[in-house]
């Protein structure tokens, strides 16, 4: 599969001092196929008008593109166009959410300890957060789980995808409980998971879902929310401003229907064009052979890792129900951004070091800063073992001298 979908993607081409780059940053962002880059420039070099507000032939055509985009994002999750909010990031999504249910501040909410900042900071500030305990290898402890669940939370966010180990929770099971138990509003962040495998919203009975377009071969600047309309009804909008009311006097005001009452000002026009083509893209991709394709890159990685005495995996040490991520812990004494800086300026391989904005987690489970890898559809196999083996040459030689006597 790898080789054909590479000579769509131009970043690819690069190189760096004559050496081609590699890029295994794809938790973080993905590379964008031609067909986006060109949905991005047509709209520029065609049309260039804002949207919804004005009567003129272009504002009507860059409306209509923008509105079929939304649909076509819509179709991709099984949710109704209506139920779909276009936003900045996810960051902004999940911060709508636990702004807008406009909670006391005694409120219970029930998280994971993996939870990325951006699920983690805006439900800390909303309400008495709890998180879910990880085991050793960064997966739910469920008997914990569901002990906080006798306690009635008012809310329940979960992380589909670990974006530092990789581990893709069984949130089906996980909102089956919480329904079992309570009647908390469920709120799951899909940023990392999404890219990866297709998700149904009906299928999960999720109430809200956040993810990121630019994560998933989209333009950067798009987050999208998923909420079942009954529940972006009565959520209260974060901002106010242009574009999100019907009408204005000096008495007050009346809010747009959603999901136009939570999108203030001019959206990025041309990035959310780019996202239908973004999704068309992995919708004429073969299902069966990308999801092999990344299990032959998740055993690659995972494999590597377990074979290196110098490394320790951030993760499971198996295969099973993960996306082709890897976090690794480096010996003592050798730094990890360091390391990261190497390896692209020398070797080309683009890769991630830091708390991956999951400091309480990483710090669980590593006691300081890593380096993750991730692999998407245009990687290859070889590319991850040259990667173990540019690591290999570094670390031989920054590796702390060994005492004397």
């Amino acid at each position: 599969m790898p080789d054909p979908l590479r000579d769509d993607f131009p970043a690819l081409r690069r190189e760096i001092d004559g050496q081609a780059i590699s890029y295994l940053d794809n938790a973080a962002t993905s590379l964008k196929p031609r067909s986006v880059i060109r949905a991005v420039s047509e709209y520029y070099e065609t049309n260039g008008a804002n949207i919804h507000r004005g009567k003129h032939r272009l504002s009507e055509e860059a409306s209509d593109a923008y509105e079929s985009s939304r649909t076509v994002i819509a179709r991709y999750i099984g949710a109704a166009a209506n139920e779909v909010v276009l936003l900045r990031n996810t960051s902004e999504a999940l911060n709508l959410v636990a702004d807008g249910l406009d909670l006391g501040p005694d409120a219970h909410i029930v998280g994971c300890l993996d939870a990325h900042h951006s699920q983690l900071l805006p439900w800390r500030r909303a309400g008495r957060l709890d998180l879910t305990r990880v085991d050793a290898h960064g997966r739910l402890d469920r008997d914990h789980f569901r002990t906080l669940l006798r306690d009635r939370p008012k809310v329940v966010v979960l992380t589909h995808c670990s974006n530092v180990t990789g581990v893709v929770h069984p949130v089906r099971e996980l909102i089956a409980e919480v329904r079992a138990a309570c009647d908390a509003t469920v709120v799951l962040d899909a940023a990392q998971s999404l890219p990866h495998r297709r998700i149904n919203v009906r299928d999960l009975d999720v109430d809200f879902m956040a993810f990121s377009m630019h994560k998933m071969l989209g333009p950067t600047g798009v987050g999208c929310l998923f909420g079942r309309s009954d529940l972006l009804v009565t959520l209260r909008p974060l901002t106010v401003g242009g574009g999100m009311v019907d009408w204005v006097d000096l008495d007050g005001s009346v809010d747009r229907r959603i999901p136009f009452k939570f999108e203030t000002g001019t959206p990025a026009i041309a990035s959310v064009i780019g996202c239908a083509a973004a999704i068309r893209y992995l919708e004429e991709l073969d299902t069966a052979k990308r999801r092999q394709h990344d299990q032959e890159l998740c055993a690659a990685l995972v494999g590597g890792a377990l074979a290196r005495p110098g490394l320790s995996l951030i993760g499971p040490p198996d295969q099973t129900d993960r996306i082709a991520l890897a976090a690794l812990r480096l010996d003592s004494g050798i730094p990890a951004g360091e390391v990261a800086r190497l390896l692209s300026d020398s070797y080309g391989y683009m890769v991630r070091s830091g708390h991956m904005c999951a400091q309480p987690l990483v710090t669980e489970l590593a006691g300081g800063e890593i380096i993750r890898v991730s692999a998407y559809l245009y990687n290859e196999v070889s590319e991850i073992e040259g990667f173990y083996q540019a690591l290999d040459e570094l670390l031989s030689w920054m590796a702390p001298p060994t005492p004397c006597g």
